[in-house]
Parts: structure tokens; sequence; C-alpha cells
């Protein structure tokens, strides 16, 4: 039986790394074809390849910066070029920059975690609405945290920009209602990807910390969940799902084991 996925166009962002390229790589095995896009374009070719050898038929990518609206319009003209509809929408690209307080927040970080997080959403479902609609069962999907859910100190910004993607997702669920669109907020809880990297900015030692003595989730269990929530018959909606490892068992409830 073939998957409900083949030959299905998805749209993915950040998909250079990560969550992005792990689900690259899921929804190419299920027999969908790519449209991919990232700021770092010779990652973005390594998970192209991957995703094609996973047995993605068809694989496209281009630079893409959902912080810069310039940058998404082009990226969308470009995706224009190969299809006029999309069955999946999955807004991935996000991360976290830094762990000061609000006291010693930088504005870098701050306007960095907003418009990517944030508005990055908010311009790609824009740019993208119009290739969802008249295409009944189609799925949007946005990469959410449980940081979104509950703060923690040195998260202001970054459970802010969060927590402002859980509502813009809840809002379009409102909005799009009898349209046929599907709408889901996807949160995970604690993964091992890139992510501790690119908050403490390249320092190993302290990104390695956050996980020590866990087993935390994989960038492919997220997308497995992906892949599941896409492929729910037509009529079925997932609109919210948390996601954490055994160990998590709330957002400051840690399993971790003795490390000798």
């Amino acid at each position: 039986m073939s998957s409900p996925l083949a030959n299905k166009w998805v749209l993915l962002t950040g998909a250079s790394s990560g969550f992005g390229a792990a689900a690259a790589r899921a929804f190419g095995a299920q027999g969908a074809r790519l449209l991919l896009g990232a700021r770092r374009v010779e990652r973005l070719k390594i998970a192209a390849a991957e995703s094609r050898k996973a047995g993605a038929p068809d694989v496209q990518f281009h630079p893409l910066d959902v912080a810069q609206t310039a940058s998404v319009e082009a990226f969308v003209k470009w995706t224009r070029t190969f299809t006029d509809k999309i069955d999946v929408l999955i807004n991935n690209a996000g991360g976290a920059h830094g762990l000061e307080p609000v006291a010693e927040g930088r504005d870098e970080d701050w306007e960095t975690m907003m418009q990517v997080n944030a508005l990055g959403v908010l311009r790609m479902t824009r740019a993208v609405l119009p290739m969802l609609l008249n295409n009944p069962g189609s799925s949007l999907i946005n990469v959410g945290s449980i940081a979104g859910r509950i703060a923690y100190e040195g998260g202001a910004a970054y459970c802010g920009s969060k927590a402002a993607g859980l509502l813009i997702t809840r809002t379009l669920r409102l909005e799009l209602y009898g349209t046929g669109v599907r709408v889901t907020s996807l949160d995970p809880g604690l993964a091992e990807t890139e992510f501790s990297m690119v908050r403490f900015k390249g320092d190993a030692a302290r990104s390695k910390k956050v996980y020590e003595g866990t087993l935390p989730l994989k960038a492919e269990d997220v997308a497995e969940a992906m892949v599941w929530v896409a492929s729910r018959p037509p009529h079925v909606n997932i609109d919210e799902m948390i996601i954490k490892c055994t160990d998590q068992a709330a957002l400051h409830k840690l399993y971790r084991r003795k490390v000798s």
C-alpha cells in the first residue's frame, strides 16, 4: 500500500539541520516531493541529498531567511515554478539565542528570536496560504516548543516568541475553519539537536551539559511525529501535540543519570 504522502508537495523551512533535515528524510521516505528552504545553503545541499537517498522522488532547495519578507516572497515565487499547490507546509525555522535574564538581555538576540519564531511563521504562512487553500486535507504544521507554554528563567524572549507562535497557530485554526486546511502546533521538549549550540553561541561544553545524564528526544522522533500528523485522513486535525522524552516529566523536572 502506498503512503498517503506519496507525491505530495511538502514545503519545509529550516531544513538544513535538526528537525528540518530529519523531516526532509522522513517525508522523503514516504515518497513526498520536497521543497526545502534554509539560510545555510551548503547544509541544505546535504539535507537534499540525504532526502533523495531516503526515497524522495523530487527534491528542490533554495535559500530562505524567514526573518526577511523579501526572502520569503522570493522563495515562494521560486516554489511556484514547480507547483501551484502545497500539501504540507512545515514552519520549522526557529531557535533560541542566549539565556540571560531580561536585565542582561541583548537586543540582537531578542530581535532574532521574535523575527524568526513569531514573525517568520506569519510571513511564511501568509505567502504560502493561497497554495494550501482549495486543497482539502492540506496541512499547516508549526513547530513550537513546550517553552511556549511554560516560562523559565532566562527564557523571556524565547518563551515569548514561542508563545506567540502557539497563539498564531490557534488563530489560524479559527481563521481557516471550513477551508479543509488542517492546522497543528507540534511542541517538543528537550531534544538534542544544534539548539543549545546556537543558544550558547558555539560553547560546546555548556551545550553538552544541557543533555548530560538524560536520554533526550532525537530529531528523528519529532520528524516521525510530523509525518504522522500530516498523514492522517483529511477529516482528522491534530490541533496540538506535546512531545517530550520520557526523562522529562515537566519543563523543570528532568531525570538525570549519574555520569561517571
